[in-house]
């Protein structure tokens, strides 16, 4: 970013700026919300509780919540029920010909598709409110149990959801980068310090060896690297234009590249996949030891670190690799169909439907590399926790998501710069043609 950008032009970009500060104030807002506490909660048992959970389960929750869970903020359950509402309705456009028909009609459709969204928000953070105040109850953090204290936590917690899902939406239409993202990322980043000071701990304490530190920290820079270089991997595929006549001159026909991702869907299958993780954590997490007999023989399977845990979580993550690429961010059908509206094609392939089902092809095979690359980050930190106990989620996904939304957000911020530099050169072309023209009119 410091080699494309002067810090002079960074300050003459007055919209740039105000879009920055809109997006660390709403940031600010969301991270004051999760020390906000949910009415009816023993906070003394609660911190009690969360230190002895906080080497297990609880870790994982607090990173992806930003410690609201463990203070039972009124962000407790953070934007995963948003993020489960719309798997579901994208889900349900791929298969619904009503939904699908609307996703077609432009923005009228965009929005109704946007208002079932957040009905699906609402009536899944209401079912996970729950969940989670017959667990309080049932562990024994309520201060005064019982059904107004269960409506209480729903109305608060459902509440905090829709606001979250609201300062996600503003962000994203007037701040700078994807507001879901990251409020995700901001979260995961207030953890951090943290999160490493009880590593370090842990270290001096004995507890765990200078040579495991050692490998972990240079197993997370090395991580970033490969999530860096991955990001960036593109598949070129060779496009050529004909010659054209417009007017009385005649254009050479040209070459360009569509580029194709390694990993089209970013970050996406891996939020995902952890949003449907979670809910069973997060019930288990504070029920304790007086788990139901289903919920202990799930955890005692789908538990983290467990084989079929893993399987599942890498199972969801090629799905939703393959499903959000060919649904959401490449489609193959309209990449074709663009091209044969601007004349263009690939060589020795037929414009059209041949041209879909090559594509079709490509992405195919490029996303066996992508979808492989997303299960491996995910899942080697996740089977280094389990073997070898550290008591920190140092997770791929989180390492994941902090790369992939730092990346997104610096790219913004330089097309930002960018377009605020050729308004600047445009308008010192106007008005340099002015003062032609004046001179002109002064000879005359």
């Amino acid at each position: 970013m410091a080699a494309n950008m002067s810090w002079g032009a960074f300050g003459k970009a007055t919209e740039l700026r105000q879009r920055i500060f809109f997006t660390i104030g709403l940031l600010i807002v969301y991270r004051l919300g999760t020390y906000i506490p949910v009415p009816g909660i023993d906070g003394v048992e609660l911190r009690r509780f969360m230190e002895d959970a906080a080497a297990g389960l609880g870790g994982i929750l607090q990173m992806f919540t930003g410690g609201a869970l463990g203070r039972m903020g009124i962000f407790a359950l953070g934007i995963m029920p948003y993020i489960s509402a719309s798997i579901i309705i994208q889900l349900l456009t791929a298969m619904v010909p009503q939904l699908e028909q609307l996703k077609k009609e432009g923005e009228q459709g965009r929005k109704k598709i946007t208002q079932y969204t957040r009905y699906g928000t609402v009536f899944l953070a209401t079912f996970q409110a729950y969940g989670l105040a017959v667990s309080l109850e049932t562990g024994g953090l309520a201060a005064d149990p019982g059904w107004f204290f269960r409506a209480a936590t729903v109305i608060t917690l459902v509440g905090g959801t829709m606001f979250l899902m609201w300062l996600g939406e503003q962000i994203t239409a007037r701040g700078v980068g994807n507001g879901i993202s990251l409020i995700i990322f901001v979260g995961i980043v207030a953890e951090l310090p943290a999160a490493l000071a009880q590593f370090f701990a842990s270290g001096r304490s004995g507890a765990i060896s200078p040579v495991v530190i050692v490998g972990v920290m240079l197993m997370v820079v090395a991580t970033i690297a490969f999530v860096v270089f991955m990001e960036r991997a593109l598949r070129k595929i060779h496009i050529q234009y004909p010659r054209r006549q417009v007017g009385m001159k005649v254009y050479d026909g040209q070459s360009s590249h569509l580029p194709v991702k390694v990993n089209p869907a970013g970050v996406i299958p891996a939020i995902f996949a952890s949003s449907l993780l979670l809910l069973p954590t997060t019930i288990s997490t504070f029920s304790g030891s007086q788990t139901g007999p289903v919920m202990s023989v799930l955890l005692a399977y789908f538990g983290p670190g467990q084989p079929l845990y893993l399987l599942f979580f890498t199972s969801m993550i090629v799905f939703f690799t393959y499903f959000y690429t060919y649904n959401v961010s490449f489609k193959t059908d309209d990449v074709a169909d663009n091209l044969k509206n601007q004349n263009g094609f690939v060589p020795g392939i037929r414009p059209g439907k041949r041209t879909a089902e090559y594509l079709d092809y490509v992405v195919t095979r490029v996303l066996v590399l992508g979808s492989a690359y997303l299960a491996l980050v995910c899942l080697m930190p996740e089977i280094l926790r389990s073997q070898l106990q550290i008591p920190f989620y140092f997770g791929g996904t989180s390492v994941l998501i902090v790369v992939s939304v730092t990346m997104d957000t610096i790219n913004q911020v330089q097309s930002h710069l960018l377009a605020h530099q050729y308004e600047g050169l445009i308008e010192k072309s106007q008005l340099r043609g002015k003062r032609r023209g004046k001179k002109g009119t002064a000879r005359r």
